[in-house]
């Protein structure tokens, strides 16, 4: 009955055997399998995520995702979005933990780290939008926020396409001038452009920012390429979106979960009628998805559960086959089922009042 504990140090050594590439390499196969699945219909989605928001001096949102897969387990993910991070507490804006429960008996399976695990699912899951609609030979990459996610964004393309260019901007100089660096494993060029010439010059863009709510887009609408692919992953509340919606309105708009697109992603700005279909629906179809690669597309990524569930088994399954990982007692197992005080060790003891 003990849980499979997979703390930072186990993170660390599982990248030092496997590589950052082949680990996201390994993410992406392994999601856009799972999304064939989901999109033919032989896996279940997951609920919207829920949670609390903060206001005020520190703002921010406290959320939990749950996935189930029937008969085998239930993964849920608590996750806490605060933007005041890095210069208030030195802490990364996004943390959280994830958690397996078996879906027999409601025990803990596991529990593991979060944090790279949301970063790396999300970088996976763009990757997956790029391969299936950016156009053939698509080479110049753009990045509008150089935070934290913008490092696994920009590896993830890098596994399905042959960037030789990536144009950056970040309002923070700081983040935008420590870019380079962050991704110097990756091995491309990185320079610095204001946003008109990344909408203007690429092939493929991400937003990765952390616009307050209300005060978007993050560039204006201009000139771009007519096939023209933009992954937006930053829109992670009501009323928080990065796109032009006049931009929106030209584009085909893929979100990677409806329901939540449309309450706290890019789609808040359109109709049902105007969003396109989604991501899992593209993976299952490639036929259709080739259709639109001459086309101006976005990625509406708010992220989902699926996503976690399926993390959850690539690290699972990688500690399994380098033996990392500790089991730990976490859950009471009383001696007697029936007596709640019967737990190993207690018995014999005196009661203490």
């Amino acid at each position: 009955m003990d849980t499979w504990l997979l703390c930072q140090e186990d993170i660390v050594r599982m990248l030092q055997l496997v590589g950052r590439d082949e680990l996201m390499r390994r993410m992406i196969d392994t999601l856009e399998e799972e999304f064939v699945e989901l999109g033919c219909g032989r896996r279940t989605n997951s609920p919207q995520r829920s949670g609390f928001t903060r206001a005020g001096e520190v703002p921010g949102v406290i959320e939990t995702m749950p996935h189930r897969e029937a008969g085998v387990g239930v993964t849920v993910k608590t996750v806490a979005y605060s933007p005041r991070n890095l210069q208030n507490s030195r802490l990364p804006t996004i943390l959280g933990t994830v958690a397996r429960i078996d879906d027999d008996s409601g025990r803990l399976v596991a529990l593991a780290d979060a944090v790279l695990l949301t970063a790396i699912r999300t970088g996976a899951a763009s990757a997956i939008a790029a391969k299936k609609l950016a156009a053939p030979g698509s080479s110049t990459v753009g990045i509008i926020g150089t935070g934290t996610q913008a490092v696994t964004q920009l590896q993830g393309l890098c596994q399905v396409l042959d960037v030789r260019e990536v144009l950056v901007h970040d309002i923070n100089p700081i983040h935008e001038q420590s870019y380079a660096q962050r991704v110097d494993f990756l091995g491309v060029d990185v320079r610095s452009a204001d946003p008109e010439r990344i909408l203007a010059e690429a092939d493929v863009l991400c937003t990765a920012t952390s616009v307050p709510v209300g005060e978007g887009p993050v560039f204006p609408d201009g000139p771009h390429r007519p096939h023209l692919h933009i992954n937006s992953i930053g829109a992670d509340e009501i009323g928080k979106t990065e796109l032009p919606v006049s931009l929106l309105r030209r584009a085909v708009v893929c979100p990677d979960h409806p329901e939540q697109a449309r309450h706290e992603g890019e789609c808040q700005q359109l109709d049902e009628s105007e969003m396109g279909p989604t991501l899992a629906h593209l993976c299952a179809h490639p036929a259709e998805a080739e259709e639109y690669r001459s086309r101006l597309t976005v990625f509406d990524s708010t992220g989902f559960a699926f996503e976690d569930h399926v993390a959850l088994n690539v690290l699972l399954d990688l500690a399994a086959e380098y033996g990392l990982g500790t089991k730990v007692s976490i859950e009471g197992r009383p001696d007697d089922l029936l007596d709640p005080y019967s737990l190993p060790g207690l018995r014999g003891c005196r009661t203490l009042a």
